[in-house]
């Protein structure tokens, strides 16, 4: 089969990649595809990656890459306007913290709302064009989108209409309201609330996990030290209040180490200002991972009961002891206090942080488990199986 992957990437990691690299978007597509796949950001080329050595042929599309994709028209003889240099800020940097927060709870019905008067994300003409002329010049059998909101059901019925691919398309979150699901063959996601969700506007879905790709362990950099005691890797934002509690109570006990995304977000008072390190994207991601005696993990609130987000498997695939917030299935991905070790309220991370800190053979003999049952169990080739075997 002729498998194409659509993936967006947020903003800020695009700045940072193309700051890093400078004059990569003028380099070739490939060449951009390259740098953007060695970062090991997100899920990279891990879903194609393993599609090929079933045996298919495999692509990826970074749909709202703009420099990427000036590369691709350039290259197929397409006319387009140049986008501006790399380094814009995201827009949503300007929203204040607090607004931030007000909204957090309405999402799900203000998203429909937010998309009509531009202030959701989406492709201009000219973008979605280029795209479907990706996609007619690849002329895939199966099409993975794993942005819902850049590609609408819209959009995604203007993808169906070429050549008819099977569609599947996954996400993490209850998407937009409104929106007809009947133009996807499959649905996918790690909660079952939101494969619930879809199930009940007759679409067909199934829970299919996050995971890890065990090749990174082969090209990352030396394991660094592990001088952090304690780090938090990710995003703290309105959307992860729980999350912003639970640090926040760490921090006033230990030397937290916080790496990601929306301090701005956050009051002055909070403490988690002062352990703030700045950002990281895949290969340093990793590597600050690896850095840490112990790892946090905080769900999305929306996530609710269920465990499933990809700091779980990046964790503990790269061997390091991670303490997660309890969830009622995360049983069934990891044994818990033998594989990983999951809190209940702060206090009791407090005290497992006091714990698994004084006591190095039981987080090494918890990290190295918990690596195993990775390597075993959560990697991108059985994920990509288990998407084979639901197509048929």
């Amino acid at each position: 089969m002729r498998i194409l992957i659509l993936n967006a990437d947020y903003p800020r990691f695009l700045s940072w990649l193309y700051r890093r690299q400078p004059g990569l978007e003028n380099e070739p597509y490939a060449a951009q595809m390259a740098a953007r796949n060695a970062s090991l950001f997100g899920v990279a080329d891990f879903y194609s990656r393993n599609f090929a050595r079933l045996g298919h042929l495999a692509a990826d599309i970074h749909i709202n890459n703009p420099w990427m994709r000036a590369a691709w028209a350039r290259e197929h003889g397409i006319t387009i306007s140049e986008p501006a240099p790399p380094g814009a800020p995201a827009a949503r940097d300007a929203i204040p913290g607090w607004l931030q927060r007000a909204v957090a709870p309405f999402k799900p019905v203000l998203r429909p709302l937010a998309r009509k008067v531009g202030l959701s994300p989406r492709l201009d003409a000219e973008a979605e064009n280029i795209l479907l002329a990706q996609i007619e010049d690849f002329k895939p059998d199966l099409v993975l989108n794993q942005d819902l909101f850049h590609i609408d059901t819209r959009l995604a019925r203007r993808i169906k209409a070429i050549g008819r691919p099977i569609l599947i398309g996954q996400i993490g979150i209850i998407p937009s309201r409104g929106e007809d699901w009947s133009v996807y063959d499959l649905l996918i996601s790690q909660i079952a609330a939101v494969v619930h969700f879809f199930r009940g506007h007759g679409a067909r879905a199934e829970v299919v996990h996050l995971a890890f790709e065990p090749d990174n362990l082969n090209v990352l950099p030396p394991a660094p030290p592990q001088n952090i005691d304690v780090s938090f890797v990710g995003a703290i934002s309105a959307d992860h209040q729980q999350r912003v509690a639970q640090l926040e109570a760490v921090a006033r006990r230990h030397d937290l180490k916080l790496f990601g995304s929306g301090l701005h977000t956050l009051p002055a008072s909070s403490p988690l200002h002062r352990c703030y390190q700045g950002e990281v994207w895949g290969v340093e991601m990793y590597q600050a991972l690896r850095s840490s005696r112990i790892t946090l993990n905080s769900h999305i609130d929306v996530a609710g009961p269920e465990a499933g987000n990809a700091r779980l498997f990046e964790a503990t695939g790269v061997g390091t002891f991670l303490l997660t917030d309890f969830k009622d299935n995360l049983h069934t991905l990891f044994e818990p206090d033998r594989e990983v070790v999951a809190w209940r309220s702060a206090d009791e991370c407090l005290a497992l942080v006091d714990r698994y800190l004084r006591d190095d053979q039981a987080r090494n003999a918890i990290a190295k488990a918990g690596q195993a049952r990775t390597l075993a169990t959560h990697t991108f080739q059985r994920r990509v199986a288990d998407l084979m075997q639901f197509v048929g």
